[in-house]
């Protein structure tokens, strides 16, 4: 259990609240010793004076004549013991401090109470006479009163907290906006402004912020554009090619049907350079089945291929993907099982319910990847030459990847214990 907070907002509320707590602790001590005491020595006092008076030499306080005379002047009545306990001396409540100060003003042991109920009594058992008990009412008081000092130091600790979290609040709702912003731009995406506003420190970086992620932006569309017109100048002369390789004598084929398969090769690598950049935002989300879109990659392959793909489809909840991406991760991860593993494949499916997430993973049945090399597939025009041989951009991958991390999910690739490599795509459900 951790008792400090990391976060600049849980530190700050921590330091209020401890120099908060100090300061109604000196608050409440300074006015109890130099306030409240004195006046309750003052009453003390007031009480030890008035109960003196009935023990005068020439007062007769036993002489129920006097007795009423006494409670006409100051209403303190002087009873027995048996009157006072019928009188409610038993519902009493003893009080130490009182006790102790009026003993001290009387020269002798007095045993002070104070009544719980209407009406308010101080009961006194006087040094004078232990046989006897003083009741002196208690005016201006009343059983629900709080002390002014307890309501006083309440309404100070809330406003003072209450201050204190909007403060703190303001100071980290722009820090706050920052995160989420960086983790836009971490996504590939490019927020907008945000509002420059806080303290001057918080300010400049905000202003920073956005000078950075309209840089970005920038930097987005110009390598958008400068790839969109290299595919396009890139498209024209091939397609040229291409003609000029219709108009080729019969006798020339086997140099047509080369030319032919390269320039298909490069289209097909012009594509993975405009999807690397598209990165797949424009499409919507939609609630589909993942074990359909398996079924509809494995049909359409299974038509057009030489080549065999296995299923193991376990029942998945619907998740909400883009069905044109997912696709491609599919289309992408089989392409290369083929091309680099086997010619029979097998694609599982099954679902993590405690984590909440669903799973589909391609296996191959070919030589692998060295362990060391793995990672760096992921990383744009990076090949696997070291372990299969390849051939084309370097992209595939790398586009898996980022399609897989804008859903939220992760792409892993391991070897297989029993041969040929696997290659597993996690997705949230939610």
């Amino acid at each position: 259990m951790r008792i400090f907070p990391k976060s600049a907002f849980g530190q700050t509320v921590l330091l209020i609240g401890v120099l908060l707590l100090i300061n109604q602790v000196v608050s409440y001590l300074s006015v109890t010793y130099y306030f409240i005491r004195p006046n309750y020595q003052q009453i003390n006092s007031l009480i030890a004076k008035q109960i003196n008076m009935v023990f005068l030499d020439e007062v007769d306080y036993l002489n129920p004549q006097t007795q009423s005379h006494i409670f006409d002047a100051t209403n303190i009545r002087i009873y027995s013991e048996k009157q006072a306990v019928e009188s409610g001396l038993q519902q009493a409540i003893y009080y130490q401090f009182f006790s102790r100060q009026i003993s001290d003003l009387l020269g002798g042991e007095a045993d002070v109470r104070i009544s719980a109920s209407e009406p308010f009594l101080i009961w006194v058992n006087p040094p004078q006479d232990p046989n006897v008990w003083i009741s002196i009412p208690m005016a201006s008081f009343s059983e629900g009163d709080i002390s002014p000092l307890t309501i006083y130091l309440i309404v100070i600790g809330i406003l003072s907290v209450a201050g204190g979290w909007i403060f703190v609040r303001r100071l980290n709702k722009p820090i706050h906006a920052l995160q989420m912003a960086a983790l836009e731009v971490a996504k590939g995406k490019v927020p907008a402004p945000l509002k420059e506003q806080g303290a001057s420190e918080l300010i400049a970086v905000t202003s920073a912020f956005n000078q950075m992620s309209k840089g970005i932006k920038q930097l987005e569309d110009d390598r958008a554009l400068l790839t969109a017109g290299i595919s396009h100048d890139l498209r024209t002369p091939l397609t040229r090619i291409r003609l000029a390789t219709e108009m080729l004598p019969d006798e020339q084929l086997w140099i047509k049907d080369g030319i032919v398969h390269d320039i298909e090769d490069m289209n097909d690598i012009i594509d993975q350079f405009i999807h690397y950049v598209r990165q797949d935002t424009r499409e919507r989300r939609e609630m589909l089945s993942l074990n359909e879109l398996i079924e509809d990659v494995v049909h359409a392959r299974n038509i057009q291929e030489n080549y065999h793909i296995d299923t193991q489809l376990t029942e998945l909840p619907m998740v909400m993907i883009r069905r044109i991406a997912i696709k491609r991760v599919l289309d992408n991860l089989i392409e290369n099982a083929f091309r680099y593993g086997s010619e029979n494949i097998l694609i599982t499916s099954y679902h993590d319910k405690r984590n909440k997430q669903v799973y589909f993973e391609v296996r191959d049945y070919g030589p692998g990847i060295p362990t060391e090399n793995i990672e760096d597939l992921f990383q744009p025009f990076t090949q696997g030459d070291k372990a299969r041989g390849s051939g084309g951009s370097g992209l595939g991958l790398a586009i898996i990847k980022r399609i897989v991390s804008l859903h939220r999910g992760k792409i892993e690739l391991s070897n297989h214990p029993q041969g040929g490599l696997v290659a597993r795509v996690s997705l949230p459900i939610s």
